[in-house]
C-alpha cells in the first residue's frame, strides 16, 4: 500500500511538471535537475516597478503631512537623539552613538544637536520628526523629542514654519502632541490599525535622520510585541527600515499610507542603523494622543499587581498553555487588586471579556478601562476557575512599581537564626526577623523564609535563586517559617519541578526549580 501511494504521488508530480513545461516556455528542463524556475527579465522588472510605484505613491501622499521639529531650551535635545544617559542615569536607546565615532559627533555639532558633553551649556538645540493628525494643527511626536524644551518650532514640507503654541507629553509611553496655528487647514495622516499589521508587511519610515529632513527608508515589520525595557509602557513594532537619530517621532507607514507606528528607538552596537528599529504601535499612539488632546495628560487606571508571563516550566506547574494568561507574582497594598482580594499565584485569564496572553497585553487592556467601573476578571486559582469583580481606579500621578519597593538587597543573608538544609534543592532557609529584613532592604518584614545559602551549581542556583531572597510560597502553599517550608516540601519531586514564589525588594515572581 505504501509503495502504491509513492507510485501515485510520483505520477501526479510528473504530470504536473509535464503540464507546466508545455504550458509555460520559461519553465525549462532545469526543473528536473533541481534548479528553480526563473521569471523572464521583463516580468522581474515589472514586479520591481510595481513595488517602486507603491513606495513612490505612499511617499508623495504622506510627505506633506510630515514635519521636522526643532527644539530649544536648557534641557531640550538631551533625549532628542536618544543618546547617553537620562537624567536618572538610565541608558537611552542610542546611548553608544558617539562612542568611538568622532565624525558623527562633529556632524551633530554642525546640525545643532547636543553632544552630551560638558554641563553648563545655557541653551541646547535638538531635532526630531512628527506628523500631523488634525488639520487644525495637532502633531504627534515622541515625548523625548520635546521634553525639556522652552521653544518648539515646526517645519513643514512646503518650507513654512510655525512656533508651537503648546506641547503635551506622556513620558510613560514616550508619546507627545504639539499644537500649531496654521494659516489654512493642513494635510493629515491617518492612524491605521497596528493590530492588523503582520510580520513581513512592507513599511516606510519617514523623518529627519541626522538632520536630513524628510528622508524615506523602506523595510518590513520584523516582529511585534517587543518590550526592550526602554519605557514603562511599551509594546513595540520592530522594523528593519532604516531608523537613525532624528527619525524619532516620525511615522512608520504601511502601503496604504496609514501610520502603523511612531519611530522611536534603535538597537545598535555602533550607534547607527544596524537593521533593528522600534516603533510605538499606532493603536497605543491613538489612545495616548487623544488623552493628551482632550485632557492635556493621560488618565490611566491601574490594577496594582506585579505579573509575569507563562513560560513552559510555569505552564506545566499551573496546568495551562504557554502564553495563556499572566501570573500574579505580587499584589500591591491598597491597590484595586488588593481590594478585589487577588492573590499571588492567581493566573489572570480574561479581563472585561478580553483574553489575556501576556503581561503587556494585560497592561494594554487595563489602562484603557474606565475609572470607577467594575469589571469581571476570570482567574485560575489552585487549579479552579473563578470570577472576580474588580473596581478599577485612576492611577496616582506619582505611581510607579519602583516606588513601592525597597532600596535593594544584599547578596547574602547574615544569619542570626539556625538554618534548615534542603539538599535536593541545594538551599538552606531560615525564619526571617525584622532586623534581617531591614538589612536585606525591605521596608516591612515580609512573610516567608529567607534563603541563607544556595549551593553552587545546585538546581536552585541554576534556577536563579540567590541568598537573601525570600520564599513566600511552595507550590500553592504559603510558608511563614522554616517548619512550614519543610512541611510544604514533603511529597514534592525535584525531577518534576518545585514551584516557588520568590520575593526580593524589587518584587515577587514564580520560579520553577528542577533537575
Amino acid at each position: 500500500m505504501k509503495a502504491e501511494r509513492s507510485r501515485r504521488m510520483w505520477v501526479l508530480t510528473t504530470v504536473s511538471l509535464a503540464s507546466l513545461m508545455t504550458g509555460a516556455a520559461f519553465f525549462s528542463q532545469n526543473l528536473l535537475i533541481g534548479h528553480q524556475p526563473t521569471l523572464p527579465t521583463d516580468v522581474k522588472v515589472s514586479h520591481a516597478k510595481e513595488l517602486s510605484s507603491a513606495f513612490r505613491d505612499v511617499a508623495q501622499s504622506a510627505l506633506p503631512a510630515i514635519v521636522s521639529i526643532e527644539t530649544t531650551g536648557k534641557g531640550a535635545g538631551r533625549r532628542v537623539a536618544d543618546l547617553g544617559e537620562g537624567d536618572d542615569g538610565s541608558q537611552l536607546p542610542f546611548n553608544e552613538l558617539f562612542k568611538d565615532n568622532p565624525e558623527l559627533r562633529e556632524l551633530f555639532k554642525r546640525r545643532g544637536v547636543p553632544n552630551g558633553g560638558p554641563q553648563g551649556i545655557p541653551r541646547q538645540h535638538g531635532m526630531g520628526s512628527g506628523f500631523i493628525i488634525d488639520a487644525s494643527g495637532v502633531i504627534v511626536t515622541n515625548n523625548h523629542v520635546v521634553a525639556g524644551a522652552d521653544q518648539v518650532v515646526v517645519h513643514l514640507r512646503d518650507g513654512s514654519q510655525y512656533k508651537a503654541l503648546e506641547w503635551k507629553t506622556d513620558p510613560r509611553s514616550d508619546v507627545a502632541i504639539v499644537r500649531i496655528k496654521p494659516a489654512a487647514p493642513l494635510p493629515i495622516l491617518k492612524l491605521g490599525d497596528s493590530d492588523a499589521s503582520q510580520v513581513g508587511d512592507w513599511v516606510l519610515a519617514v523623518g529627519s535622520p541626522f538632520g536630513l529632513d524628510f528622508t524615506v527608508t523602506a523595510g518590513i515589520i520584523s516582529a511585534k510585541g517587543r518590550g526592550q525595557g526602554i519605557l514603562e509602557r511599551e509594546d513595540f513594532l520592530q522594523t528593519d527600515a532604516a531608523i537613525n537619530p532624528g527619525n524619532s517621532g516620525g511615522p512608520l507607514l504601511n502601503l496604504d499610507g496609514e501610520v502603523f507606528g511612531i519611530n522611536t528607538a534603535i538597537s545598535s552596537r555602533s550607534g547607527g542603523y544596524d537593521g533593528v528599529g522600534f516603533a510605538i504601535p499606532s493603536n497605543m499612539a491613538r489612545w495616548v494622543s487623544k488623552q493628551l488632546t482632550e485632557h492635556g495628560a493621560v488618565r490611566r487606571v491601574y490594577l496594582g499587581v506585579l505579573i509575569q508571563p507563562v513560560s513552559s516550566e510555569l505552564a506545566q506547574q499551573f496546568n495551562i498553555k504557554v502564553g495563556q494568561g499572566a501570573i500574579v507574582g505580587e499584589v500591591l497594598p491598597g491597590s484595586p487588586a488588593a481590594t478585589a482580594k487577588l492573590e499571588p499565584g492567581d493566573v489572570i485569564l480574561t479581563l472585561d471579556g478580553k483574553a489575556v496572553s501576556n503581561p503587556r497585553n494585560l497592561q494594554g487592556i487595563v489602562e484603557q478601562l474606565e475609572a470607577g467601573k467594575s469589571y469581571t476578571m476570570e482567574v485560575l486559582r489552585d487549579g479552579k476557575h473563578q470570577k472576580i469583580d474588580v473596581t478599577i481606579r485612576e492611577m496616582p500621578k506619582n505611581y510607579s512599581v519602583a516606588n513601592t519597593k525597597g532600596k535593594g538587597s544584599k547578596d547574602e543573608a547574615e544569619a542570626d537564626v539556625k538554618s534548615s538544609e534542603f539538599k535536593d534543592l541545594g538551599v538552606s532557609v531560615q525564619d526571617i526577623q525584622p532586623e534581617l529584613a531591614e538589612k536585606l532592604g525591605y521596608k516591612e518584614t515580609p512573610n516567608g523564609v529567607v534563603l541563607s545559602e544556595v549551593a553552587a551549581d545546585s538546581p536552585a542556583d541554576q534556577a536563579g535563586l540567590k541568598a537573601g531572597m525570600i520564599i513566600e510560597k511552595v507550590g500553592q502553599k504559603r510558608v511563614a517559617n522554616a517548619k512550614e517550608f519543610s512541611e510544604a516540601m514533603k511529597g514534592l519531586s525535584i525531577e518534576k519541578g518545585v514551584l516557588l514564589l520568590v520575593r526580593t525588594p524589587a518584587g515577587s515572581r514564580f520560579i520553577v526549580v528542577s533537575k
